[in-house]
C-alpha cells in the first residue's frame, strides 16, 4: 500500500512553480527525479524538494497539471502543507502574472504587499 498522497494544484508551468519555489528560498531540483517516500517506495516528478529526514516532496506532471507528490507523514516543511501550498501557489500566481505581462511588452509600475498577504501590481507598457 503506497503511502504517497497526490494533491491536485492549478500549476500548469514548470518554469514559473521554479521561480516560485525559487522566490520562498526553496531548495528544488530540476526532474524527472524519484520522490522518496516510506520503505523505499517511489515516485517519479519533474521537480523534487529533499528534505533532511531523507523522504521528499515533488511536483509530479499529471497530464493536465503539477501534483504535489509527498508522503505527508514524514513531512519536514516550514509551513503545514496548507501553508506551503498556499505560499507556493501566490508566488507562482505573481510569477505567471509579471512574465506574461512582460512577454506583452509590459512592466512593473507598483508593487504593494497588503497586511493581508496579497500583493497589488501595477503594469504598464509604452506604445510610441
Amino acid at each position: 500500500m503506497s503511502h504517497f498522497s497526490q494533491i491536485k494544484t492549478q500549476i500548469r508551468n514548470l518554469n514559473y512553480l521554479q521561480a516560485a519555489l525559487s522566490d520562498l528560498g526553496v531548495d528544488w531540483q530540476s526532474g524527472p527525479r524519484e520522490v522518496r517516500g516510506y520503505r523505499g517506495q517511489t515516485r517519479n516528478a519533474e521537480l523534487t524538494i529533499e528534505q533532511e529526514n531523507g523522504y521528499d516532496v515533488g511536483f509530479s506532471w499529471n497530464g493536465n497539471e503539477y501534483e504535489l507528490v509527498a508522503d505527508l507523514q514524514y513531512w519536514q516543511q516550514p509551513w503545514s502543507v496548507e501553508g506551503f501550498l498556499r505560499q507556493v501557489t501566490q508566488r507562482y500566481a505573481y510569477q505567471t502574472v509579471v512574465k506574461e505581462t512582460a512577454r506583452q511588452g509590459f512592466q512593473i509600475a507598483e508593487q504593494q504587499k497588503n497586511e493581508d498577504g496579497s500583493i497589488r501590481l501595477l503594469v504598464q507598457r509604452w506604445s510610441a
